[in-house]
């Protein structure tokens, strides 16, 4: 049985992955990630070479192997069914879930974890929008953009939000950018680095950061 420590670089090498798809995951992003020195990462990493759970690519980074990758899927799908339950059935904010769900899914069983997605009746994506890999491993697809890279006037409808930080899902949550909600993009400068946002059913506009625009996944409709 891996450890912890292990299931948790696995899933945040996934993660990594899942912002760059094909690309190698920089060494730096990682221990970033992790919280950790870049000396603390590689010395991880190696370790992980070793179990083969991944193949390290000395001063380029790392990524998993088709074991790694196996791994990676259960635990993914583990924190994001839990995150969905600790919204759905115990009446968590979206905004509290993830620290709970980091301690949750590697003390839980995996009968456990399928009860609870029988029990919320097997669902597709977790409160951030974010896909649940089934119990076989599979992903579902998306053709989400970084809400950032659409275009003035356009239509969108919001997929997934990519970050964990409670003040600033507070934030989305208070302003309605949410899954599943659809919103125009009024004007976007490129000067101040900001775009502005109206809600699809109010005539109130948003203005947001391009970095804020770059951790919102939308679908331009």
């Amino acid at each position: 049985m891996p450890t912890s420590t292990v299931e948790q670089y696995i899933k945040t090498i996934y993660q990594q992955e899942e912002q760059a798809p094909g690309e190698i995951v920089p060494m730096k992003d990682l221990s970033s990630a992790m919280e950790v020195t870049p000396g603390t990462a590689t010395t991880m990493v190696k370790h992980l070479a070793g179990l083969s759970l991944v193949s390290y690519v000395p001063r380029k980074g790392v990524v998993l192997t088709p074991e790694g990758r196996k791994l990676a899927l259960t635990m993914v799908r583990r924190h994001r069914l839990i995150e969905t339950f600790l919204e759905q059935v115990l009446g968590y904010d979206w905004a509290e879930v993830h620290d709970d769900a980091e301690d949750l899914e590697h003390a839980v069983s995996d009968r456990f974890v399928e009860r609870i997605d029988s029990y919320l009746g097997y669902p597709a994506t977790d409160p951030h929008g974010a896909p649940i890999p089934s119990r076989e491993g599979r992903v579902q697809n998306s053709r989400a953009i970084p809400l950032d890279q659409c275009e003035e006037g356009s239509r969108f409808r919001i997929s997934r939000v990519g970050d964990t930080q409670e003040d600033f899902l507070s934030f989305l949550k208070a302003h309605r950018l949410t899954p599943g909600e659809e919103f125009i993009l009024e004007t976007r400068s490129l000067q101040a680095g900001t775009i502005t946002v109206r809600h699809a059913g109010s005539r109130e506009t948003l203005t947001l950061g391009a970095d804020q625009g770059a951790r919102i996944a939308v679908a331009p409709q």
